[in-house]
């Protein structure tokens, strides 16, 4: 059973902030004397680079990490066991320098923090980029790595979110910059040729965050639409050949536990595919999530009673989501992982934003963001570690379907809507 996120907050200020205080002195020690030979701007050569909880920062550290082997380094990264799979959709990180964290119990937390801290003294990693927004757990892990250039957001003159000095290169985090370009900023910082204070003094301009595209095979998509067709001959209980329809919509009703705000209300979702289905009278839809949220997704599945609606949350393999994405025409999603991983495809998508805003983390792809931008929104950031009081997404709710069903229009160029809804 993973640790709870509040339970993680939790730990991460209760004993987090001691131990940095405790570790400041002595981090500060070992770097006076490391600086008697080794300089603080030599090139790095092996570059760590840790993001431990969001599956979807995998996708948007992407052209960061590419920017880092262009400039001749080996990569490494370190995320929690549980996430590891969304390293492999791009395969920019080779599978045997990712090193993971189990985060199942504070007992595998302990002893598989401790054997990666040893794993990063044999592979001598010379520079870690902490891409956490003030997590204390990774500013810890970031000082007692060993690396003598260590990058990551700095607090500065900002009050509260004190995680100690242990970097080499403090990054003033900017939060009205798009997070991909925060995280490239972290980039320029490792390989400055002079210190900055703060770091970096760059402009980082739109075409730099390049975002490359996952291989898909024929064999592959043709894997999925089978699983389709044959899905949708149970739901219907057909004995005959299957064909696929001629639009496959997917809809992503949930979003992480991190962040349960983000979820629009399944009536909502439920509406949506009751309207769209007449918008689109040739299209499946078919409801996704992951195993664990089958039953959410049939609970929406129930509200619609379609025979074109299939719930086929748990149908995919993480690594065949690529594959799903090729042979589909539209997503449309709350504001989580799979509004990130089809930006790796030329899966058009819909997100809907509330708690959090796309200028922020807005997707990569084709992608059409729907923020309603209430005075309120975005009420989580860096300074609360995306934790909220809100127990009534507003920002969220007053999203209306006709909204969500103009920018799908844009993607599916259908008869006008205005002759559908009447």
């Amino acid at each position: 059973m993973t640790i709870r996120v509040d339970t993680m907050r939790r730990i991460d200020h209760l004993i987090g902030v001691p131990l940095c205080a405790i570790l400041t002195p002595l981090v500060f020690l070992c770097d006076l004397i490391r600086s008697l030979w080794t300089s603080p701007l030599k090139p790095p050569k092996r570059v760590l680079f840790i993001e431990l909880s969001e599956m979807g920062s995998a996708i948007l550290v992407d052209p960061a990490m590419r920017e880092t082997i262009r400039r001749g380094a080996s990569i490494y990264f370190l995320i929690f066991k549980s996430n590891e799979a969304s390293l492999n959709l791009l395969q920019t990180v080779p599978k045997a320098h990712i090193l993971t964290i189990d985060s199942s119990g504070l007992l595998p937390l302990f002893f598989s923090t401790l054997k990666v801290l040893i794993r990063l003294r044999i592979l001598r990693i010379d520079t870690v980029i902490d891409l956490e927004l003030f997590s204390r757990f990774t500013a810890l892990l970031t000082g007692c790595s060993g690396a003598s250039k260590r990058v990551g957001y700095h607090i500065f003159h900002g009050e509260g979110l004190w995680r100690g000095k242990l970097l080499t290169h403090a990054v003033h985090y900017n939060p009205h910059l798009h997070i991909s370009k925060n995280f490239l900023a972290l980039v320029h910082a490792a390989f400055a040729n002079q210190i900055e204070l703060p770091f970096s003094k760059v402009h980082i301009p739109d075409h730099a965050v390049r975002l490359a595209q996952a291989t898909v095979t024929p064999l592959e998509k043709e894997i999925i639409a089978q699983r389709i067709k044959t899905a949708l001959a149970a739901s219907n209980r057909s004995v005959g050949p299957v064909t696929l329809p001629q639009k496959i919509i997917l809809i992503n009703p949930n979003a992480s536990d991190l962040l349960p705000q983000r979820r629009w209300a399944p009536q909502r979702f439920a509406e949506l595919i009751i309207e769209a289905a007449k918008c689109w009278p040739e299209a499946l839809f078919l409801i996704t999530g992951s195993p664990s949220e089958i039953a959410y997704a049939e609970h929406i599945r129930t509200m619609v009673n379609l025979p074109v609606v299939i719930n086929f949350a748990g149908h995919v393999q993480f690594e065949e989501l690529p594959a799903l994405y090729h042979v589909s025409d539209v997503l449309v999603t709350n504001d989580s992982g799979p509004g990130h991983f089809s930006a790796v495809t030329p899966l058009p998508t819909v997100v809907l934003y509330g708690p959090e805003t796309p200028a922020l983390y807005g997707s990569l792809g084709k992608s059409i963001p729907i923020y309603a931008q209430l005075a309120c929104s975005p009420c989580v950031s860096a300074a609360n570690h995306r934790k909220t009081p809100c127990i009534d997404n507003q920002c969220l709710q007053v999203i209306q379907v006709s909204e969500v069903l103009k920018a799908m229009q844009t993607w599916l160029n259908p008869v006008p809507l205005s002759t559908k809804l009447d």
